[in-house]
Parts: C-alpha cells; sequence; structure tokens
C-alpha cells in the first residue's frame, strides 16, 4: 500500500482527497498546513505527497522548495491557480507534476499511478536511507554508502519488497542467477557485510533488516 501525505490548509479537501484515495488502495495522511506537514516528512516515509500551493502561512511553493532540500518524494502540486508561469514556478521549484482545481477524479488517480510508476523502483527512501537505482547509490541524509555491485542489488530486492521474507536460495537466483553454484553461506556473508556498512553510518539498520530464524532475511520500514 502507497502512503501519501495530503497537505491542505481546509480540512474539507484533506478529508475530500482522502475519500477519493483511500479505496484504491492508498494510506493518507492528512497535514493542515506547512508545519504538520515538515513534521511528518521528518517521522515517516512516504511515496508521495499532494501539496496545495494556496495555504496561508507558508505557500505550497515555500514548502516544495523545504521539502526538496531534504527529500526526493514524488510531489504533485494541487491548486486553483492555471496560469502558465505559476505551472512552470512549481516544477521549477522540484514539483514532479501540477493539476488544477477542481479536478477529475481520475485524472489524479491516473497522475498519481504515472508518477508512482517512474519513481517507485528507482528511488526508495527509509528514513534518511536512499537507494538511488539511477546513480547506483546508497546514502544515509545523502553521505554514501559504499557497497560492491551484488550487496547494492541485494539492498534493492528488500527495500523493494518490505516485510516480504526473501529465502537464501530466492536471493541467489534474483542476484546470481537461477544455474549459479552460489551457497546459502555467500547470502550470510553478504548480509553481515552489508549490516555493518550500513551501520557504520549510523542508520538503525538492526533494526529494519532482520533473519527470519529458518527461513531467510526481510526488511522492515517501520522499527518497532
Amino acid at each position: 500500500m502507497h502512503k501519501i501525505l495530503l497537505v491542505e490548509d481546509e480540512q474539507r479537501m484533506l478529508d475530500l482527497l482522502a475519500l477519493y484515495l483511500t479505496p484504491h488502495n492508498y494510506h493518507c495522511t492528512k497535514a493542515q498546513g506547512a508545519s504538520e506537514a515538515l513534521y511528518q516528512l521528518n517521522q515517516n516515509p512516504f511515496d508521495l505527497v499532494l501539496l496545495d500551493i494556496m495555504m496561508p502561512d507558508v505557500s505550497g511553493w515555500e514548502l516544495c522548495a523545504k521539502i526538496r532540500s531534504f527529500s526526493d518524494v514524488p510531489i504533485i502540486m494541487l491548486t486553483a491557480r492555471e496560469q502558465q508561469e505559476d505551472i512552470v514556478k512549481g516544477l521549477k521549484l522540484g514539483a514532479d507534476d501540477y493539476i488544477t482545481k477542481p479536478f477529475n477524479e481520475a485524472e489524479l488517480l491516473a497522475r498519481i499511478e504515472a508518477l508512482l510508476r517512474r519513481t517507485s523502483k528507482k528511488l526508495i527512501e527509509v528514513n534518511g536511507l536512499k537507494w538511488d537505482e539511477e546513480r547506483f547509490e546508497l546514502s544515509y541524509h545523502d553521505t554514501p554508502i559504499k557497497l560492491t555491485p551484488k550487496e547494492f542489488f541485494m539492498v534493492g530486492q528488500l527495500l523493494k519488497h518490505p516485510k516480504k521474507v526473501f529465502t537464501r536460495d530466492q536471493l541467489i537466483e534474483l542476484i546470481w542467477g537461477y544455474n549459479s553454484e552460489t551457497e546459502g553461506r555467500t547470502i550470510d556473508s553478504h548480509v553481515r557485510n552489508v549490516r555493518e556498512k550500513i551501520r557504520q553510518s549510523g542508520f538503525p539498520v538492526d533494526k529494519h533488516f532482520l533473519t527470519v530464524w529458518g527461513l531467510g532475511y526481510k526488511w522492515i520500514n517501520e522499527a518497532d
């Protein structure tokens, strides 16, 4: 289930957006203004932000720039302003898409789905730990963590499928290939190396990268 942060100053619009999105398997968190939005983003991972522009204290443009200073989470701007210069301004500040009010529910859903398709598998972020497939880089708070290619792909498989248990044989097939003669203890060795490298960065990896005894390994995004 994708997690979406809704940022609006009007409670009625927050409730309406949640009403549209929740039946389509989106988990919605409501933030009434910039302060609440920044708090939520610093506390929880989100797959996408729906951001209103016309807010009284801090505008959506200002908030978009602040979000981009620490996160690459996809942003769709929602606004009644439809002038071309406003659209260009939003995109230059880091928004990924722009839709005007009143909006069509089907169009909003289609834009969300399209943006998630483009971003969900290439860039994954969990509490400051970022796996970037296009840059071939794992980092924590923008400080790179050096991994071997196979370690990098192992982390990617786990991050792409949180809570899914991967057996050693499954990881061997995914990373080394179906006909590989690699043994299970090689996976264990890679897991130890990955944990140690991520641990040294300061990320609490032992709360997220778990051993499922007798089965294999899994990743959870929200540590207990």
